[in-house]
């Protein structure tokens, strides 16, 4: 019982700002950091099994620890840099406020991120198209971080009109420090993929080929818009032995034609020079 009612204080941290600053034992401080990491760990992992759940049992097993160490590797490269420029700017919120606000913000995007795991899934089964799915996936991350992101200020917020412990400066440092923090994030993504993988390819850990994310999202949007051009279909279209034969036959009739007029000339030639002699 306590320790469910130690992870439903997690989720009351949405509803109540002040709860951030409430006076807390050692004790409960860890233990309400250990539930929200706990939560995080669940939530990302389950929201990474839909995602690789699209190809196969073990892509949804890697998607979904690839999901939870995306999330705790983006806090863990970026808060540094969130605490020292708190502390410079003159921010007298602890260590422990710190993280409780950090960590709440992605409680939050990724509880908002495995609620859309039930519509994932039914365009998944009614079979959704590969890169619909990848710009669905996108859409969500953004979405459920938008919400992360505005807890995060809204407590910041808080801290400095309410408790006179924030610069009211180190909100715009805060906004700064999220595009910091959202552009970490894709690089991260973007050096661990594939997250979802298309049917037509074969089960890999890490893709090899360069390129961005952004070219990435491009480019499933054109195939999107031109699903003739994707790059299932032309695989896809490979796999018929029958289109296979045939275009082999009409490859080898058209060189025999392209061949005949060169052998023509080469016949009189041969005829010219033999008279000749």
């Amino acid at each position: 019982m306590e320790k469910a009612s130690g992870l439903t204080a997690v989720f009351k941290i949405f509803q109540n700002t002040e709860s951030y600053f409430e006076e807390r034992t050692k004790d409960q401080s860890k233990r309400l950091i250990l539930n929200q990491v706990l939560i995080i760990c669940v939530f990302t992992f389950l929201y990474g099994v839909v995602m690789g759940s699209y190809y196969s049992f073990l892509q949804s097993i890697v998607a979904g620890l690839k999901v939870t160490f995306l999330f705790f590797s983006a806090i863990l490269i970026c808060f540094p840099s969130f605490y020292v420029i708190q502390q410079v700017i003159g921010s007298r919120m602890t260590l422990k406020q710190m993280v409780f606000i950090i960590l709440s913000g992605f409680v939050l995007s990724s509880s908002i991120a495995i609620s859309f795991a039930p519509i994932v899934v039914l365009f998944q089964v009614t079979g959704g198209n590969y890169h619909f799915l990848q710009l669905l996936h996108v859409a969500i991350f953004i979405f459920s971080g938008i919400f992360g992101m505005r807890l995060m200020a809204d407590a910041l917020k808080f801290a400095c009109e309410k408790k006179d412990i924030y610069p009211r400066i180190g909100i715009n440092v805060f906004r700064i420090w999220i595009i910091i923090l959202a552009f970490a994030g894709i690089q991260i993504a973007w050096n661990l993929r594939p997250f979802l993988c298309s049917r037509s390819e074969e089960f890999k850990l890490f893709r090899k080929y360069e390129g961005n994310f952004y070219t990435a999202i491009i480019y499933s949007i054109q195939q999107l818009a031109n699903p003739a051009n994707s790059y299932e279909d032309n695989v896809g279209s490979n796999e018929n032995p029958e289109q296979d034969t045939k275009s082999e036959s009409n490859d080898t009739t058209l060189l025999n034609l392209m061949k005949k007029p060169y052998q023509k000339i080469e016949k009189i030639t041969d005829t010219t020079i033999l008279r000749a002699h």
